[in-house]
């Protein structure tokens, strides 16, 4: 029996952290294999996890749902054939829809394969600001999680821990949600909160009442994208006007990123931009980049960005970039430097002069 394990969680909220850790200490002994997809053309989470043991099957470009109806189902035929796992731990674009991922593993079929778990890691800073702003893609991954893990609670008030415990609530009255600090449990402890087969069950049955609906269900290959109007060059509707604003803090109600009001497949939202290069840099020019893509104005709202790229010194700089808390540290060496920005509007001449690749 192959367990599959989901790890959903929004831009930067520490999926790929917290499947380091449980690696560790709570899948010893177990044949694993991690199915990522990115979103965007550049690939970056796999070397980091790559040092760990465990294989890696990438799908990056293309529309995420096509992904994860066509290559992604494909990719866990092909895993399970291959490699014959003790489990599977797919970690989706933060981009995408928990309920996308769940299904796609539901429609598979496929015999001695049982769906573990689906944890939902939530940055508890910046869960207001992304519940507000970006909440058909947020809210989905909270209400369809069997799970919730607070990521990034250290430094952070009881009032505001309180609130994000409270929104979390208002979307999924019935996971369990873990607030403690990670390095204060053991694997042994997250995989338990992770499997509790009450919730695991109520979710699924949700899913499925979901299907069973009488009312048509959203396409997953309606490629036209058609979501009651359209959104040419002229479009007035101000849902994906990004020029006006100058900062997007926990607190912003702007609005304008605020998609909870009709469907959107993630490539009409986000955008990406990723580049290959051999440049080396300093971690001083790394980090003086990723302070300026605090600038909405010039670079579009960016909501993740990392990297590994070589240093000047020979060593290898890998870095990662929420808004607010960029990190910069040497690691593993990679085969080239790669790059890759993930936001809203993003500008992509803007961003390859900041990171000097043309």
């Amino acid at each position: 029996m192959t367990k599959i394990t989901i790890f959903s969680g929004f831009l930067g909220a520490g999926k790929t952290t917290l499947i380091q850790k449980l690696i560790r200490e709570g899948y010893m002994g177990e044949k694993l294999v991690l199915i990522e997809n990115e979103f965007g053309e550049i690939g970056i989470d796999g070397g980091f996890l790559q040092d760990a043991g465990v294989e890696i099957t990438e799908m990056n470009s293309g529309c995420i749902c096509c992904s994860l109806v066509g290559d992604f189902g494909k990719a866990l035929e092909q895993v399970l054939e291959q490699y014959h796992p003790d489990r599977i731990l797919i970690e989706p674009s933060g981009v995408g829809k928990l309920s996308d991922v769940i299904r796609a593993v539901q429609n598979l079929h496929v015999p001695d394969v049982e769906l573990d778990g689906f944890t939902t890691v939530v940055d508890a800073k910046k869960c207001k600001m992304y519940q507000k702003n970006f909440g058909e893609f947020f809210n989905n991954q909270i209400t369809y999680a069997s799970c919730l893990i607070l990521s990034h609670t250290v430094g952070l008030s009881q009032e505001k821990l309180n609130d994000c415990v409270k929104r979390l609530r208002t979307y999924n009255e019935t996971a369990p949600i873990v607030t403690t600090e990670w390095d204060q449990l053991t694997g042994a402890q997250l995989v338990a909160a992770m499997t509790q087969k009450n919730t695991l069950d109520k979710e699924l049955q949700s899913l499925l009442e979901e299907a069973t609906k009488t009312h048509e269900p959203e396409s997953y290959h309606d490629h036209e994208h058609h979501h009651g109007h359209e959104h040419d060059e002229n479009c007035t509707c101000g849902c994906h006007n990004h020029d006006h604003h100058h900062e997007h803090d926990e607190d912003c109600t702007c609005g304008c990123h605020d998609h909870n009001h009709t469907h959107h497949h993630a490539d009409e939202v986000f955008t990406s931009w990723g580049v290959e290069s051999p440049r080396t840099y300093t971690q001083e020019e790394i980090t003086a980049a990723l302070s300026a893509l605090e600038d909405a104005d010039t670079y579009g709202m960016v909501l993740r960005a990392k990297g590994i790229v070589p240093a000047a010194d020979g060593s290898w700089i890998h870095f990662d970039y929420v808004p607010g808390a960029p990190d910069v540290r040497t690691g593993s060496a990679g085969t080239t430097g790669r790059l890759c920005v993930i936001g809203s509007g993003i500008h992509e001449n803007a961003l390859a002069a900041l990171f000097q690749t043309k």
